[in-house]
C-alpha cells in the first residue's frame, strides 16, 4: 500500500461556494438550448438547469469524499493517526454527510425534472425549477458544519507523516533524549522530514536511505514508545499495536551515560515493555553516545577500519561486525564521531533482503503424499 499524500488534501469549499458554482453551471447549460417551440424550449432549459446544477454540486462533494483516505483501504497505523489527530467518528460522520447530501440532491433533481417533463405549463416549469433550487440549497446548507470541520481537519492531517508501506520501515524507539533523532539524521540520505505528531507536542522524524533503488524508511515514535505502558491511553495503545504492521526492524536506542535524564533501570523497563508489545519484531539494542564512554583505542581503530571497508554486497549477516559493549553486548555507536552507523545500515539492508528472498516455487520438505510409492 502506497503512502497517503496527506499534504495534497485539497481545500474544502464552503456550502455557499459549492452552490454558487452549481447554479452558475446550471445557468450556462440553459443558455445553449434552442427550440422554436417555446414550451419545449423552456422545458429543456429548466430540466438542464436543475440537472447541470445538481451534477456540478454532487461531483464537487463526491470528489472530496473520494480524495480523502478510505478507512477500509488504509493501514491500521494510519487509522490510529487519524483517530488521534481528529477522531475517527467525526472523520466518518462528516465525510458521510457529503455522501448523504449528494444522494439527496440527486433525488430532488429526479423528482422535479419528472414534474417539468409531464407538464405543459410554462409558469409551473419555472416554479418547479425554483422549488428544486430551494430544496437543493437547504440540503447543501445542512452540510455546512461538516464542510467547516473537514477544512479544519485537513490542516491537521496535512501535518501527518506519509509512510510508504511498499518499502521497508525501520522503527526507532527509546526513552526521550537518548539520541533517536540524531541516529535517524545520521542514517538518512538528506535531511529527514519533520512532521507534527498527534500523540505529543514533540515532532516526528521520518528519514530514509536508499540501496539498489529500494527506499528504507526510518521513523521515530515520540509519545508512543518512550514511556511506561501504564501511562498510555487507548489511542496510543492502538497505534502501538499497529506498529506491528509497519516496522521491518525495531532499533531500541539507549543512553548509558544517563545524560538523557532517564536512568538505566527505567530504560531497561521500557525495553521490556517494547519487547512485550512488539513480540513479532526483531529488536536491535543500540547504545548511543559511545564517544563519551571508555573504549579500548586499539579495538575502536580496528572496528573503524573494518567499517570503512564494508562490502554492502556481503549477504551473510553473521559476518557483519559491530562494536559491542562487553558487559551488555549491546551495539555501540556514536553519531558525533560517526562510527557504528554503516554497520547498522549494512545489517538492516541484508536482514530485510533475507526476509524477502523467499522462492514462491520452492516446496517445503515432506510436501509429497507418503501413501504413494515412488
Amino acid at each position: 500500500m502506497t503512502a497517503i499524500p496527506w499534504k495534497k488534501l485539497a481545500t474544502i469549499p464552503f456550502s455557499e461556494e459549492i452552490l454558487d458554482k452549481g447554479f452558475s453551471n446550471g445557468r450556462k447549460a440553459s443558455e445553449n438550448v434552442y427550440d422554436p417551440n417555446k414550451t419545449f424550449r423552456v422545458k429543456k432549459q429548466m430540466t438542464r438547469m436543475i440537472q447541470a446544477s445538481v451534477d456540478t454540486i454532487a461531483e464537487q462533494l463526491m470528489s472530496h469524499v473520494q480524495s480523502w483516505p478510505s478507512l477500509d483501504h488504509i493501514e491500521l497505523f494510519d487509522i490510529a493517526l487519524i483517530d488521534a489527530a481528529v477522531g475517527l467518528d467525526e472523520y466518518k460522520h462528516n465525510l458521510s454527510m457529503l455522501q448523504w447530501c449528494s444522494k439527496q440532491i440527486r433525488s430532488v433533481a429526479k423528482q422535479n425534472i419528472e414534474k417539468i417533463t409531464k407538464t405543459g405549463n410554462i409558469e409551473f416549469m419555472h416554479k418547479t425549477r425554483r422549488e428544486a433550487y430551494g430544496r437543493i440549497s437547504s440540503i447543501v446548507n445542512q452540510t455546512s458544519n461538516s464542510l467547516k470541520w473537514l477544512n479544519s481537519a485537513r490542516e491537521t492531517l496535512k501535518k501527518l507523516p506519509s509512510i510508504d508501506y511498499n518499502n521497508p520501515c525501520i522503527v526507532v524507539t527509546g526513552a526521550p533524549n537518548v539520541g533517536k533523532s540524531a541516529l535517524i539524521s545520521s542514517l538518512s540520505t538528506g535531511k529527514p522530514e519533520v512532521a507534527s505528531y498527534p500523540f505529543t507536542t514533540k515532532q516526528l522524524h521520518l528519514g530514509h536511505f536508499e540501496h539498489r533503488r529500494l527506499k528504507y524508511q526510518i521513523v521515530d515514535t515520540p509519545g508512543l514508545l518512550d514511556r511506561p505502558m501504564k501511562e498510555r491511553n487507548n489511542i496510543e495503545l492502538q497505534a502501538i499495536a499497529a506498529l506491528e504492521h509497519i516496522g521491518s526492524i525495531v532499533l531500541f536506542v539507549m543512553d548509558y551515560t544517563e545524560e538523557c535524564g532517564t536512568s538505566i533501570k527505567e530504560q531497561n523497563n521500557l525495553l521490556d515493555d517494547v519487547k512485550k508489545l512488539l513480540k513479532q519484531k526483531e529488536i536491535l539494542i543500540i547504545e548511543t553516545k559511545a564517544d563519551l564512554v571508555e573504549i579500548d583505542e586499539k579495538e575502536l581503530n580496528e572496528f573503524k577500519s573494518v567499517e570503512t571497508n564494508i562490502d554492502f554486497e556481503e549477504t551473510d549477516i553473521s559476518n557483519i561486525k559491530f562494536l559491542r559493549n562487553k558487559e551488555t553486548q549491546n551495539i555501540m555507536i556514536s553519531t558525533k564521531e560517526n562510527f557504528g552507523l554503516e554497520s547498522i545500515k549494512h545489517y538492516i539492508i541484508n536482514k530485510i533482503k533475507q526476509s524477502e528472498n523467499s522462492n514462491p516455487l520452492e516446496l517445503p520438505d515432506g510436501w509429497y503424499r507418503s501413501d504413494i510409492n515412488n
